[in-house]
């Protein structure tokens, strides 16, 4: 029998959360492979979801525009993970992005959830090294103070660099 569970992702706007539901959406249908041109996206507001197929599993990613983010914590009690997705080539939306993160991270239905966060733009020139973000997020010190069990990912979701590595934590939170 294939369960159901949910996997918030979560982000400011712009930080590329619509991108990665198109690639989870294509490589869930074709695999790994070429992803070819880079599709077009527009802010999301209000959810996308793509239901994926993982190891006898099925899991739907919901993703929340960043303008819903008053909102959010309304759709946190369905679900069993989290993905939080930063912009690391957006210098001045780091700090939002960290009480975004903080909060979300504070949450009540959230305590026991698996967060995946996830560094994303590592293909652009302009951006600061993961080392770098970290520090500036105090990442150390949230990975120590969190009930959750939190596990950090540089990603591109515009060339696919680093989506496999996404997958497989998909595929290993979901797996009981």
């Amino acid at each position: 029998m294939i369960s159901n569970e949910v996997c918030l992702l979560l982000g400011a706007t712009g930080v590329g959360k619509t991108l990665l539901m198109k690639r989870l959406h294509k490589v869930n249908l074709h695999g790994l492979g070429e992803f070819g041109a880079t599709p077009s996206t527009l802010p999301t507001v209000g959810t996308n979801l793509t239901d994926l197929t993982l190891k006898r599993k099925k899991l739907t990613v919901r993703e929340l525009g960043g303008c819903m983010g008053p909102i959010w914590p309304s759709y946190f009690k369905d679900c069993s993970s989290v993905m939080f997705m930063v912009d690391s080539a957006n210098i001045a939306q780091i700090s939002s992005s960290c009480i975004q993160l903080l909060s979300v991270l504070s949450a009540e239905p959230l305590r026991n959830a698996s967060v995946l966060i996830l560094f994303n733009k590592r293909d652009m020139h302009c951006t600061m090294s993961l080392v770098e973000v970290k520090s500036l997020f105090r990442m150390d010190d949230i990975i120590a103070s969190a009930t959750q069990p939190i596990t950090t990912l540089e990603l591109s979701a515009c060339s696919g660099e680093g989506l496999q590595e996404v997958l497989s934590w998909l595929e290993s939170i979901t797996v009981k």
